[in-house]
């Protein structure tokens, strides 16, 4: 028997996004964002035409799913506040509906004994922004910082964990270079303008935290996904991938922590004369004002190899054309996904953490499986079956646990996501919840197997395997 045992008061939880989960209604006087302009323009782009409208009605059955929340041995969730919702045009007028809904749902997860952490901005570009050139523009950092610090102002005796972004190179990735969100271009240079502007705004929602007098702490969520090489004794193999990793990791990571970016990637964008316009002071922003605290997104490794194939330049250049992508041989795969599944990635994280950033304080803020159709695995109680989610995030929290043996700063772990949710262009294709979401029968909620071993896991603050 092995027990697998966490330090007191470890966050036990999940994570969610405002846009993925709330829904709309009619009258609450939201205002559109990027995704909703998208699924108004070309609602065939969206798994079985599923756009965000509906999603998992939590604006009206928040209370309902904060109890399922305590049910499935929640202490702490992680949400998002949609801008879109607080400030329909982006600027100017606070919606007071949406003050009171976020209100009444803060309240009400800290009453269950949840502590809620807040992020402010996960993929939701609000409309009138963007046709003003969304990120790409400086006007939308000063209205990002305006709406952060609204946020604090209205939510920040309460919410004591505030994160700035979640995952902000997917806005860089998916928007402006693999057309995956709006909208959807292949341009590095506006990839590079639209990173260093969320990387100042993130460093400025910070310097406002920290003027405003609170008590808690705030942070950025990141994706970190370890660049292995193929080969780890070959140095083109090991080239190729520092320079991945300075891409699509450290760009973000170096910044918030730091204070700086790589070297690796400012050289590059300087070769390619695409290095982002800014202002004189805006460096020495980013510098001063780091994060106390990082979540980390993890979900598959990233392997690669020296460059062998012919560079395409049909697009202009590519963070590709610096390194090809190796498929390992010995991978196992989420099918559904087709997402390495290798949860030694999560350790290799936390200890690069530990010796390479000052072993920042940190918690794993999303890990988590998607699987297709999973009314399969219903039993005949009418509860799916998913010992696959049950093997995933343990396995996962064992090297977890592992890091934290050997040093590592690590407060806590959220699986994506407390109840199946509304996925970007997917939609409700692969179901990543502790809890299932009928779409046929208004949402109704049923928590699976999984939700009942993690409250046993919370309630133990571990685990023991035979």
């Amino acid at each position: 028997m092995t027990t697998y045992q966490f330090p007191n008061g470890f966050w036990w939880g999940s994570a969610a996004s405002g846009l993925q989960t709330e829904g709309t209604v009619p009258g609450d006087g939201k205002g559109k964002n990027i995704w909703d302009y998208w699924y108004e323009i070309a609602p065939e782009k969206f798994f079985n035409g599923v756009g965000p409208e509906k999603t998992s009605q939590l604006y009206t059955k928040y209370k309902e799913d904060i109890q399922l929340m305590k049910d499935t041995g929640h202490n702490s969730f992680r949400t998002s506040i949609q801008w879109s919702r607080l400030f329909p045009e982006g600027t100017g007028e606070v919606n007071q509906q949406a003050v009171d809904f976020y209100n009444d749902y803060i309240d009400g997860l800290i009453a269950n004994g949840i502590e809620p952490f807040i992020n402010l901005y996960h993929f939701d570009m609000p409309m009138p922004l963007q046709e003003k050139g969304g990120w790409l523009a400086r006007g939308t950092v000063d209205a990002y910082v305006d709406y952060a610090k609204a946020c604090f102002r209205l939510f920040g005796d309460r919410v004591k964990h505030w994160f700035t972004h979640n995952e902000p190179v997917v806005p860089v990735e998916m928007g402006y270079l693999y057309l995956q969100h709006y909208p959807a271009e292949i341009n590095l240079k506006h990839a590079v303008q639209v990173g260093f502007n969320e990387a100042l705004s993130s460093a400025l929602a910070v310097k406002s935290y920290r003027e405003s007098g609170l008590d808690g702490e705030i942070g950025i969520i990141l994706n970190l996904t370890p660049s292995y090489p193929r080969d780890e004794n070959n140095p083109e193999d090991v080239k190729a991938s520092i320079i991945a990793d300075a891409f699509f990791n450290r760009s973000f990571l170096d910044p918030a922590v730091k204070g700086e970016f790589p070297s690796e990637l400012v050289e590059i964008c300087r070769e390619l004369a695409i290095l982002p316009e800014y202002q004189e002071e805006d460096l020495a922003i980013i510098k001063a004002n780091t994060v106390d605290i990082l979540g980390v997104n993890y979900y598959q490794p990233r392997r690669v190899k020296a460059k062998e194939t012919a560079v395409d330049h049909s697009n202009g250049p590519m963070p590709e054309d610096y390194f090809d992508y190796y498929d390992w041989p010995e991978k196992r795969i989420n099918p559904y996904r087709g997402w390495e599944i290798y949860e030694k990635g999560v350790y290799d994280i936390l200890i690069n953490l530990r010796d390479n950033y000052g072993n920042i304080r940190c918690y794993i803020s999303e890990n988590g499986m998607g699987v297709e159709d999973e009314q399969r695995f219903l039993n005949a109680d009418g509860m799916i079956e998913d010992d696959y989610r049950i093997e995933f995030v343990s396995e996962h929290l064992k090297y977890v646990h592992q890091a934290i043996q050997e040093g590592a700063n690590c407060l806590g772990y959220h699986m994506w996501t407390c109840m199946d949710n509304w996925s970007w262009l997917n939609a409700y294709k692969n179901r990543y919840g502790f809890i299932s979401v009928d779409l046929e029968k208004d949402g109704q909620r049923t928590i699976k197997k999984s939700g009942h071993w993690f409250k046993k896991v919370s309630e133990a603050n571990g685990f023991t395997e035979e």
